[in-house]
């Protein structure tokens, strides 16, 4: 019994943490699935995925793990837009029935597919953002 409440101190310090690591892999599993970045039975890809998509994959999964770990309520929508815009920009653009339906398939490859780059930057930068707000006002 007093091993147990050895322990206890130290998982109740460490607990913003392990919420932050699980968010982070859920995240990084469940984006990277839905967005075929790996190939998978549930979903399938029909462009090829660029280089760029798995480093921005892992990044926008670290801020998620990071903005959850961090124990305030401040920059939730900000959080929270910015991964899915990230997402977004990740994920295959002729697979997002939202986005067919908004471009049409043709003017999806012309004019978004070229920007998905700078959409999923614009995405990450408003999660880091968020992070960082919520950051500071744990600090201040």
């Amino acid at each position: 019994m007093s091993h147990e409440r050895a322990l206890w101190p130290w998982t109740r310090e460490m607990h913003p943490f392990y919420w932050g690591w699980m968010a982070g892999i859920l995240a990084f599993a469940a984006l990277g699935t839905v967005s075929a970045i790996w190939a998978n039975p549930f979903f399938v890809r029909m462009t090829p995925v660029g280089a760029w998509e798995l480093p921005a994959l892992v990044l926008v999964a670290v801020l998620t793990g990071t903005f959850v770990a961090l124990p305030n309520a401040c920059g939730l929508r900000r959080a929270t837009a910015g991964g899915t815009v990230g997402f977004l920009g990740i994920a295959c653009p002729t697979c997002n029935k939202i986005l067919m339906l908004i471009f049409g398939g043709e003017a999806l490859m012309l004019w978004f597919d070229p920007i998905r780059p700078f959409v999923t930057t614009g995405g990450i930068a408003l999660l880091s953002f968020a992070t960082w707000q919520r950051w500071r006002s744990l600090h201040t």
